[in-house]
């Protein structure tokens, strides 16, 4: 796989992720995510956003950087479980773009 840039480098990772479901391995920590299920993916996702919250409150960037990248990339796992493309990520985050945040909670609760 050649190396991504720095604008699909989260598409790539998903790629990967997807590859290891399809293809699973004993050395792949992939794999033993999906094989664990569902619920070990979630807990992963409560462990990496409790952790960023703790680096963002010590303030350290470095820390903060490492915990949103462990974040990011088990939220891609958990994309690749329901087989979600990210690129619906980024279409969702298109549309929000300039509008208010406050307006676009209000609309979803309508």
């Amino acid at each position: 796989m050649r190396n991504p840039s720095e604008t699909d480098i989260l598409t790539a990772i998903y790629q990967v992720i997807q590859d290891r479901k399809r293809n699973p391995s004993e050395k792949s920590y992939v794999a033993s995510l999906y094989a664990k299920g569902l619920d070990k993916i979630l807990g992963k996702i409560g462990e990496e956003a409790t952790e960023t919250a703790v680096a963002g409150k010590g303030g350290d960037r470095d820390e903060i950087v490492y915990e949103v990248a462990d974040l990011f990339f088990h939220v891609l796992v958990l994309l690749g479980h329901y087989d979600i493309e990210p690129e619906r990520v980024y279409a969702e985050l298109r549309r929000r773009f300039g509008v208010s945040g406050l307006e676009e909670k209000a609309s979803r609760s309508s």
